[in-house]
């Protein structure tokens, strides 16, 4: 690909960039002339910004299949978007600053080179995909066959939401997959690739990310989906942009009970204020320490001695019982499930 817009910088004597469909830089060639501060932004940043994305996108490029002009405006150089369309899909967008030299004529003799760089994006994407439904699917017959051709160890990784079709992100590794299990965008990637593409992730998307634990066997990935789709939930209810499976703690046990079990235990401290639950919390996390605690609320001690009677109160239980500390812990946790 780089190769190619070296070429169509070459022929067109312009300044050349390309992005996904998702405004994520893929490559760029020498920068010749005035560049604007959109161009600078992204290639230093990887990406365009909101704005620019939506500025660009009111001219019509998601579904144009030829080459558009858009005109100088405010903070903007005047610049042609050739839409990188493969076999009627745009995979990604090539951008020319355009000081007026570029006519129909000279567009038209890169339009070979345009063709062929759209063709590499829908490759490299077809590389990246891999048909996750049915590599997590209940079915170990359709699991085998989804398998084949996919190396382990791999983890899991659950997006909260996102678009029907999951795009590429050009800044994750090479060697992540991508695909939709169910409602959820979902991602295969190496062990020592899945803490950087989990950030990545929750970067892109701006929600929280799950993730199992690895498994050798690619047929084995369906348990690291389930594990990841769990931490989701976990993520979710407990404000943690991600959410690794193994450093969730006694959450693991907690989010596998059914709906009636969870909601049963969390009835034990369903009476306390939110005040009062999130101080008890925050007393059994540190193991009883009052001085640790109190600093952590920023409160004084006596008020935490009053709080802690308060909540003692509430909910009929005796603080210094271990049996009854542990039952308040629990449900505290399921509390926020």
């Amino acid at each position: 690909m780089q190769d190619l817009v070296d070429e169509i910088a070459r022929l067109l004597d312009a300044s050349v960039t390309v992005e996904d469909r998702a405004f994520e830089l893929v490559a760029y060639g020498v920068q010749s002339g005035v560049v604007d501060e959109v161009r600078q932004e992204s290639i230093l940043r990887r990406r365009a910004t909101a704005a620019t994305k939506a500025h660009f996108e009111a001219y019509g490029i998601a579904t144009a299949d030829h080459p558009v002009r858009i005109p100088e405006a405010p903070g903007f150089l005047a610049r042609v978007c050739v839409p990188l369309r493969h076999r009627g899909v745009t995979y990604g967008y090539l951008w020319l600053l355009d000081s007026g030299r570029l006519s129909d004529a000279l567009l038209d003799r890169a339009g070979p080179l345009f063709a062929r760089l759209a063709a590499a994006l829908a490759h490299e994407a077809q590389i990246r995909r891999a048909p996750l439904d049915d590599l997590f699917s209940p079915n170990p017959q359709a699991r085998a066959e989804a398998a084949r051709g996919v190396e382990g160890p791999l983890v899991a990784l659950a997006v909260a939401a996102g678009p029907a079709e999951v795009p590429i992100s050009w800044s994750l590794p090479r060697d992540v997959l991508t695909g939709q299990a169910g409602a959820h965008p979902a991602f295969l990637a190496p062990p020592v690739r899945a803490r950087e593409a989990a950030a990545r992730l929750t970067e892109m998307y701006g929600v929280p990310v799950g993730a199992g634990d690895p498994r050798q066997d690619p047929e084995d990935a369906w348990e690291s989906w389930r594990e990841a789709l769990n931490a989701l939930r976990v993520a979710e209810k407990t404000g943690r942009p991600v959410a690794h499976w193994s450093e969730l703690g006694v959450y693991r046990y907690l989010v596998r009970l059914p709906h009636h079990e969870l909601a049963e235990l969390a009835a034990e401290t369903a009476a306390l204020p939110e005040e009062l639950a999130t101080t008890l919390e925050t007393y059994l996390d540190r193991a009883g320490h009052v001085q640790k605690t109190a600093a952590a609320l920023g409160i004084h001690r006596q008020t935490l001695y009053y709080r802690l009677g308060r909540a003692a109160e509430f909910t009929g239980k005796d603080l210094s019982d271990g049996q009854d500390r542990l039952l308040l812990h629990l449900s505290l946790k399921a509390r926020r499930l």
